[in-house]
């Protein structure tokens, strides 16, 4: 099974989530503070720590917040998909969370069954943008090799490593070459959110993905804007 790690300050809230967890199979850490979580994830090359498959992470925390703590991960190069936690609910909260760097997102209070359902479609959603158990696992757009299985992008000398989500939205763009996909779709496949949440978290997506992508991201080839209707791949350049 997954190995866990739950960043929660509540102690008796962090205990219950490790009993539950282990109950089910799952290997679970658990720290208290957001900067001791930093260190358990973002390591350095001489001490790489050890490898989660999945982060639960409160936003509430002493030393730094849930947003911080995802943000440092994501730019030391860690991809894990993390689960937040947060006190609201409101769109603004939610799309806070999503553009720091996680990949779903939980309101306090939640039912222990909800949690569980969560964690084990976050991991299934991670599954499935490595290819599991669907075919594909790689693609290639224009001169760019896409690595499903392994979250990255080859683009000649350079390889650059994908968050689950981004992941997933390139893998749906895949899985549609040539066919426009609008926001709406993309919100709700990759995001897990309503298609009409008021958000630039895919856009901001997409300028990420043309770096990795495109000869020159100011013009792209492969990934087209149609506007007012959403965005179309283009394995081979326009």
């Amino acid at each position: 099974m997954a190995r866990l790690l739950i960043v929660e300050d509540e102690k008796n809230l962090a205990k219950g989530m490790k009993f539950n967890f282990e109950l089910e199979g799952y290997d679970v850490d658990v720290v208290g503070d957001g900067l001791e979580a930093v260190a358990q994830l973002t390591p350095s090359p001489s001490d790489p720590g050890v490898r989660y498959d999945l982060v639960i992470l409160d936003v509430m925390l002493p030393g730094i917040d849930g947003f911080a703590v995802a943000d440092r991960m994501r730019k030391a190069g860690n991809f894990v998909p993390i689960l937040m936690l947060t006190a609201k609910s409101l769109p603004a909260d939610v799309v806070h969370g999503l553009e720091a760097g996680a990949d779903d997102y939980l309101a306090k209070p939640f039912d222990l069954p909800v949690l569980l359902a969560r964690v084990k479609g976050l991991l299934r959603r991670r599954d499935w943008a490595r290819g599991e158990p669907a075919p594909l696992e790689a693609a290639r757009i224009g001169e760019a090799e896409v690595d499903f299985r392994n979250f990255q992008v080859r683009s000649g000398e350079t390889v650059f490593p994908l968050t689950l989500l981004e992941a997933m939205l390139l893998k749906l763009l895949v899985q549609n070459v040539g066919r426009v996909v609008s926001k709406g779709e993309i919100l709700e496949k990759v995001w897990n959110v309503s298609a009409d949440t008021q958000t630039r978290a895919v856009d901001n997506f997409i300028v990420r993905l043309r770096r990795y992508l495109e000869p020159d991201p100011r013009y792209p080839r492969h990934l087209i804007t149609v506007r007012g209707a959403g965005y179309r791949l283009a394995a081979k350049a326009e």
